[in-house]
């Protein structure tokens, strides 16, 4: 289980509180029965799930599974068929949670800097100049972008584009921060960077974290729980009890070797797939 207590840095995530206290608060998001779906069409059925302040969440599965529908109804943007869903109203309703989509649709026609995109983050959040400038220099710092501020959002690179998506996220100083698929696409050195962040959040900050992803090396080093949608059905819970052999192979239609590691935590041996 990785450390979820938060550092003394009042500046992120400052109404979390101490690991014991987090263990006694409800759950952030909370599903029972429910069922999903467009129009008549079900896309999932019978979720049940709950996601507790201080977790690292990962979401696995094939493509067109579930996954971003399920997140839709955490956000608030779909409205279940069926069941119980419960969004935390001192998380949701205050604004303390971000999303970082796969992709972002802007007209790159328009000249944006780094800094004016990054500041369309505070939407909605009530701040003033100074501490405007204050948050800013902040996510900068932490996704390593501070010297390129001023430069054109659209000559970035994969990498530093997902970073700067992260930084327009962090710079609400969310509790819950959920990210689709932050590392497709990007080379190794870009991805492992945009997890490193990801990771210090987690485990500095105590930020909640639901990440969407295909990469089951990830899910082993940094997931606290796992959820795995197949077929319409969503098997969830923490790490150690679904992150095994045969669920992630009847999730994926292929072996998938996982052997306990010297941490105690499930890894991938691909190599005796």
């Amino acid at each position: 289980m990785i450390d979820t207590t938060p550092s003394q840095k009042p500046e992120l995530a400052s109404e979390l509180k101490s690991a014991e206290d987090l263990s006694r608060m409800k759950p952030i998001v909370e599903l029972v029965g429910v069922r999903l779906g467009y129009s008549r069409v079900p896309v999932l059925d019978r979720v049940s799930l709950s996601i507790e302040p201080g977790q690292f969440w990962c979401f696995l599965g094939p493509n067109g599974e579930g996954k971003t529908t399920l997140i839709k109804a955490m956000l608030g943007a779909l409205r279940p068929k069926h069941g119980q869903l419960f969004r935390d109203p001192q998380v949701f309703a205050k604004g303390q949670v971000s999303y970082v989509p796969q992709r972002l649709e802007l007209n790159p026609v328009l000249p944006t800097s780094v800094r004016e995109f990054i500041l369309t983050g505070l939407a909605g959040v009530r701040t003033h100049a100074e501490q405007r400038r204050k948050r800013l220099d902040r996510v900068l710092e932490i996704v390593g972008l501070s010297a390129s501020r001023h430069q054109n959002y659209w000559t970035l690179s994969g990498g530093q584009k997902q970073r700067a998506l992260l930084a327009r996220a962090l710079i609400r100083d969310p509790r819950v921060l959920i990210v689709d698929e932050p590392t497709a696409g990007l080379d190794l050195a870009a991805a492992a960077t945009v997890l490193t962040v990801l990771a210090d959040m987690h485990a500095t900050y105590g930020v909640t974290i639901v990440f969407v992803t295909h990469d089951l090396h990830i899910v082993s080093r940094h997931a606290t729980h796992a959820a795995l949608f197949q077929g319409g059905v969503v098997l969830s819970g923490g790490l150690a009890d679904v992150f095994t052999s045969e669920r992630l192979g009847n999730t994926f239609g292929v072996p998938v070797p996982v052997e306990m590691g010297p941490d105690g935590r499930p890894q991938v041996n691909l190599s005796r797939a």
